[in-house]
């Protein structure tokens, strides 16, 4: 069994160095033969470990032993430029994550997301108007796939719209690792929880039809604290805006570099529910994959003994290219059944805005197809720039025509 006492010449930079696209196979394929859990350097200078296979990343995301509460405990390893929101959901460990989730879950139901569709249809067949008016070409990017996210998200949370773009600029500062100054970050950080403080305060005295709202004013036993709020309003709106943006915008330009796929889509509207998993699988829109835990106790991962207080990270994109689950992971393949992957996580982690995200990249990539069944690269010999030092990838820019 290897132990955590490796040379330093056998660790990995964190996060890989992915090039910039959906696909970042070969680096993900090269951890997986270097070592399913291996040694590598997170930004912050400390060591920590990478589970890269799918077995060992289904199971750590499960394991009560790798803690994220702990993960947000001052001193502990971080892959951002400061820790981890301490009181959020998603750094709570049960029995505090269970009742927390318990209260919230309910707003999250497949059902009730159903019945959200239409004002995401709404919002996206506004932008693609917008978009027509202007003509091609049009950054997809900026009149599209960001814009679309935040104004979904501050519509579930009651946000008015004049502070899209302000949340936007703070979402972007709070999400950046390497390159980011902590400071840039902190201040983003404190911005966001202040600018929640004040709205959840005013949904005290006028509530509305919003998600907030409804927290707000539930039951007293079915009621979150002041600081649970603003942590789940922060929480929410940073993952319910970049991570689909770039998931939105990397879905597009995954179907423009595979045309017969996207024909095949254009020609079987039926086929989007399960062209939404695959680009789910396929796109690599998390630098890293997933949260860094931290071990509560010693144990044992893809036959390294894992130390309590060391670091453990999942790579949930490795994981969706593992060939012992996945037949040719590499080849993108809209009609792909069983089609298991981790994009949501796994365990009581699971994301909660797993049926948000999927509505949303079904509902964007149906208006698209239907109001630009011409579309295409604007600049069809140059490859879109993506995002990096940060902790979720996607197209800066993505210029099309239709």
């Amino acid at each position: 069994m290897a132990d955590a006492d490796m040379a330093d010449e056998e660790e990995l930079r964190f996060p890989p160095r992915v090039p910039p696209g959906p696909d970042p196979a070969r680096e993900y394929a090269r951890l997986r033969e270097h070592r399913p859990v291996a040694r590598v350097r997170l930004p912050d200078g400390r060591p920590a470990w990478l589970a890269s296979s799918y077995a060992d990343n289904h199971r750590l995301l499960a394991d009560a032993r790798l803690s994220r509460a702990a993960a947000a405990r001052e001193g502990a390893p971080r892959v951002r430029g400061i820790a981890l929101e301490a009181g959020s959901i998603t750094t709570m460990d049960p029995p505090e994550h269970t009742r927390l989730r318990r209260l919230i879950a309910g707003e999250f139901t497949a059902h009730r997301m159903r019945r959200f569709r239409p004002r995401i249809r709404a919002i996206a067949e506004e932008l693609a108007d917008a978009m027509a008016a202007a003509g091609p070409p049009a950054d997809l990017v900026a009149g599209f796939a960001g814009p679309l996210p935040i104004r979904v998200i501050s519509a579930l949370l009651g946000v008015p719209e004049p502070d899209h773009d302000r949340f936007r600029g703070w979402a972007d500062d709070y999400l950046g690792t390497t390159g980011t100054d902590p400071g840039t970050v902190l201040r983003a950080a404190e911005r966001l929880r202040a600018y929640f403080a004040a709205l959840v305060a005013a949904r005290r005295t006028d509530p509305g039809d919003d998600l907030l709202s409804s927290l707000v004013t539930a039951r007293d036993e079915d009621r979150l604290t002041e600081r649970e709020l603003v942590a789940l309003g922060v929480t929410l709106l940073v993952a319910g805006y970049q991570t689909a943006a770039g998931l939105i915008a990397g879905s597009v330009q995954t179907l423009l570099d595979h045309p017969a796929q996207l024909a095949g889509l254009r020609g079987d509207p039926g086929l989007m529910p399960a062209a939404a998993e695959e680009l789910l699988r396929y796109v690599a829109v998390s630098a890293g994959g997933g949260t860094i835990r931290v071990a509560t106790r010693d144990l044992e991962l893809g036959g390294t003994r894992i130390r309590a207080g060391e670091a453990v990270l999942p790579a949930i994109t490795s994981a969706n290219r593992d060939t012992a689950v996945f037949t040719d992971p590499d080849r993108l393949d809209l009609r792909r059944a069983p089609n298991p992957h981790l994009a949501f996580g796994h365990g009581v982690h699971r994301c909660l805005g797993a049926a948000l995200a999927r509505a949303e990249l079904a509902v964007a990539l149906s208006t698209l197809l239907e109001r630009f069944p011409g579309l295409r690269y604007a600049e069809p010999g140059r490859r879109p720039e993506w995002r990096t030092g940060g902790m979720i990838r996607g197209p800066l820019a993505l210029p099309v025509a239709w």
